[in-house]
């Protein structure tokens, strides 16, 4: 009995891991429900589905079965480290989760190491200490250990107890066949099983983790990993699909004042880092916060009511979405899983016109994979870091005024007409601008916090815009030249959105419920109009082709957006499935969130475009 009872304590070293890691699934269920700063066990426990609490212990129980294949020490030590390495992955999940991606890792996102580059601080701005209860457990465990070494009973455990390969065989048995059985009977049988819902990668990533558990969530996604990467072919049926979904987005609007208004006019599109819709003419402490862009607005069309869809590739996703009007994929970043799709886009449509077209950025061409994305998506030219003088960087790299004074003589060569896409940098998380740049005058308290940073730095980056323009104003380019100015995607609501929800004080201003991002479109001596027409950044790349005179059956079949300019339909759909607007026919509705939940993805994954020989512009 004695030997039995070592034996038993033992073995429960073996069920503390697992009772220890299944409450670890729980804070990180709380951490997400609500607010991911704050630990909240009930409400993880809320989260829980009731049929779901078995695959939670499945998934454990699978790993953790490999213990019983060591002899005492290496078992406990395979506990320990095991124990580890799930607690890393949590905590992983919890700060990309916080990074504003709204979703957890998944293996796509090993393509895109390049990214790490300078990241690190707005990496770190996503760490609390309350996160490390993840790892508390170790230390302890390990001093509980060292503090029973001695023990006579604990060393003729250690010595005495071997492998136990029963165990083993059992544990991992069970728990694959318990694990394994639905997805098998529905991938493999080709029969639903309504237990297959809980596999699903359901549209809200909190309801997906806690299906499954967070473990059981990175080994589903192993599996859906493996089936993604498979070649996509679609079936007849899958391509009538597509074909119906643009053929039921068509509405077939009489033309209006804005058809060509700008048409052989030179295009600049600037995307700004993080900027967002709710500082544009704003004041704080009487003070614009953005004086270059409320100016802009008395000779613009300003779309004042348009949300993001950016998703895994958030920057890229945008570089994406304004010059193709497709949705990104759903699973990583498009431009490093996909960099070779055919488009029918903008470079491309206005080359056939006689422009020259080029592509900017201040960072390193393998960031997001973009050079060799914006490349196959159509410009001539892409520029990046290389090509500029490294002379001040701040947060990601080559600061605004830098860029911006070194972008404006490029652009002044290139030949008229020309499209030039251009990108901003030093408006990002976590909004550190150096004092030497911070010309508000905020509250002290208010400009310690990252609503006060980043106040600072989109003033910095609206000044050198300014800036900007003027270089392009005197060297006579601004009377033929149209220049559109947005949002790559939100900023302090999409990756600090917890700390503006507790600043105090606070105005009401400063709240957003979802991430707005502005879009001008400025041409000297245009009358300013702002046009509030629902929609999302989908709609950018169809609303300005209408703009630029570029006819609509160009891109009818292959723009998943809507002119803005010309639509009576008042709707947007946001990257997680919402809709927002006022589409009454549930078909309608149904269709709207279909494409940007799936036919955006089989259109990339397939190469879809590729083989529309009927479509000779692409």
């Amino acid at each position: 009995m004695k030997y039995k009872g070592k034996h038993l304590n033992i073995d429960w070293f073996w069920v503390a891991i697992l009772l220890i890691l299944l409450l670890k699934s729980f804070i990180l269920l709380g951490f997400i429900a609500d607010d991911s700063t704050k630990i909240n066990i009930l409400q993880g426990f809320y989260l829980l589905p009731p049929s779901s609490l078995p695959y939670y212990i499945a998934f454990l129980s699978f790993f953790l079965s490999f213990a019983f294949l060591f002899k005492q020490r290496g078992r406990i030590c395979f506990l320990l480290v095991l124990d580890f390495l799930i607690s890393l992955l949590m905590l992983a999940d919890l700060w990309y989760y916080r990074g504003g991606y709204c979703t957890f890792l998944n293996l796509h996102i090993i393509q895109e190491t390049a990214n790490l580059n300078n990241l690190w601080e707005c990496i770190l701005s996503f760490i609390y200490l309350q996160d490390f209860v993840f790892l508390l457990d170790i230390p302890l465990l390990i001093l509980g250990l060292r503090a029973k070494q001695d023990s006579t009973e604990i060393k003729s455990v250690y010595l005495k107890k071997g492998r136990n390969y029963l165990a083993f065989t059992l544990i991992f048995l069970l728990s694959f066949v318990y694990i394994s059985y639905v997805p098998l009977k529905y991938h493999v049988l080709g029969k639903y099983d309504p237990r297959m819902d809980l596999f699903m990668i359901c549209w809200s990533p909190n309801q997906t983790i806690s299906n499954l558990s967070p473990l059981g969530y990175h080994v589903y996604d192993a599996f859906n990993y493996w089936q993604e990467c498979q070649p996509l072919l679609l079936d007849s049926e899958e391509k009538a699909t597509i074909q119906d979904w643009f053929a039921a987005k068509k509405e077939n609007l009489p033309d209006n004042e804005y058809k060509g208004l700008f048409a052989g006019k030179n295009l600049i599109f600037l995307q700004v880092e993080s900027l967002e819709q709710f500082v544009i003419g704003k004041k704080i402490n009487n003070q614009e916060i953005t004086p270059t862009l409320n100016k802009l607005l008395q000779e613009s069309l300003y779309f004042s009511n348009i949300y993001e869809h950016v998703f895994n590739g958030t920057s890229s996703d945008s570089d994406l979405m304004v010059n193709t009007s497709v949705y990104p994929v759903r699973k990583g970043s498009t431009f490093f899983r996909f960099p070779n799709t055919t488009y029918n886009s903008l470079p491309k449509l206005l080359q056939k016109k006689g422009y020259e077209t080029l592509a900017i950025h201040p960072d390193k061409g393998a960031f997001w994979n973009w050079m060799k994305s914006l490349s196959v998506i159509g410009f001539e030219r892409c520029i990046d870091e290389s090509s500029f003088i490294m002379d001040e960087e701040i947060g990601l790299g080559l600061s605004d005024g830098s860029y911006l004074r070194q972008v404006a003589p490029l652009v002044q060569a290139l030949s008229e007409p020309f499209y030039t896409f251009m990108v901003t940098l030093t408006n990002h998380g976590p909004f550190n601008l150096p004092k030497q740049y911070r010309e508000l005058q905020l509250d002290s308290e208010l400009d310690k916090t990252k609503m006060g940073g980043y106040f600072q730095s989109v003033h910095y980056t609206d000044k050198h815009i300014g800036l900007f323009l003027s270089k392009l104003e005197d060297a006579g380019l601004m009377d033929n030249t149209v220049v559109v100015i947005f949002g790559d995607h939100g900023g302090i609501h999409k990756f600090y959105n917890n700390e503006v929800k507790t600043m105090n004080p606070s105005e009401d201003w400063w709240q957003e419920e979802y991430n707005r991002i502005p879009v001008l479109v400025y041409s000297k001596g245009l009358k300013g109009t702002e046009i509030k027409t629902l929609g999302g950044q989908i709609d950018i790349m169809p609303t300005i082709a209408y703009l630029m005179g570029i006819e609509e059956q160009k891109i009818e079949n292959t723009a998943m957006g809507r002119n803005l300019l010309k639509t009576a339909k008042e709707f947007v759909v946001l990257c997680y499935g919402d809709l927002l607007g006022t589409l009454e026919d549930e078909e309608e509705k149904k269709k709207a969130v279909m494409g940007l939940m799936e036919i955006g993805d089989k259109i990339i994954r397939s190469n879809y475009f590729k083989h529309l020989v009927s479509y000779p512009q692409i």
